[in-house]
């Protein structure tokens, strides 16, 4: 049995407090070359997504030149993507996420809602917030794409940082990417 400690004692309290648990499997990101490939896979599917909006933008708004009304385009690409990416997410992926196995929920495991869908979202563009303010600064392109590949490599590199290697904006979200795979289907006897 143990005897309290005294007032000033000098018996170590380490003993007596708990570590933190180690991450297991279930609460880790799945590797980070998967993230990212998902990512660009994601980037490719979204050329359709700005196609048919572009397209449906255009002819609302009887657009006959590509400059004209660019501010107004860029907005609703934004909103666009926001309902995009907050549809698929609060219902667990996009069809980029499905084919890598990896889904969001939230910090204890469950679907996502709405609102937390578009917080992650909002969050999302600090992927591209730092070169976007550089170009909006005058930056020239060229160089504003190389800001944005040495941006989008910190900020991936960054979720090494993380104890469960999840990417910061999921962490503020309070989201966290998961590796889902289906169970196998079960086969049919004929």
């Amino acid at each position: 049995m143990h005897a309290p400690s005294q007032p000033g004692s000098t018996q170590s309290s380490s003993a007596a407090t708990p570590s933190p648990p180690a991450p297991s499997a279930g609460t880790m990101a799945p590797p980070l070359y998967r993230r990212m490939a998902c990512w660009l896979y994601e980037g490719m599917l979204m050329f359709g997504v700005v196609f048919i909006a572009g397209y449906l933008f255009g002819t609302l708004t009887q657009t006959r030149h590509a400059l004209d009304n660019r501010h107004a385009l860029q907005a609703f690409l934004f909103v666009v993507f926001g309902i995009y990416f907050v549809w698929f997410w609060s219902r667990g992926h996009t069809l980029a996420m499905k084919t890598w196995h990896i889904r969001v929920v939230d910090s204890q495991g469950r679907a996502i809602s709405q609102w937390r869908a578009l917080l992650r979202y909002l969050l999302s563009w600090l992927w591209f917030l730092p070169p976007l303010a550089a170009y909006a600064a005058g930056v020239p392109v060229l160089a504003t794409l190389l800001l944005l590949a040495l941006w989008v490599v910190i900020w991936a590199l960054a979720s090494y940082l993380h104890p469960q290697r999840q990417f910061w904006h999921d962490a503020l979200a309070g989201t966290r990417l998961v590796h889902h795979e289906l169970p196998p289907r079960p086969r049919k006897n004929k």
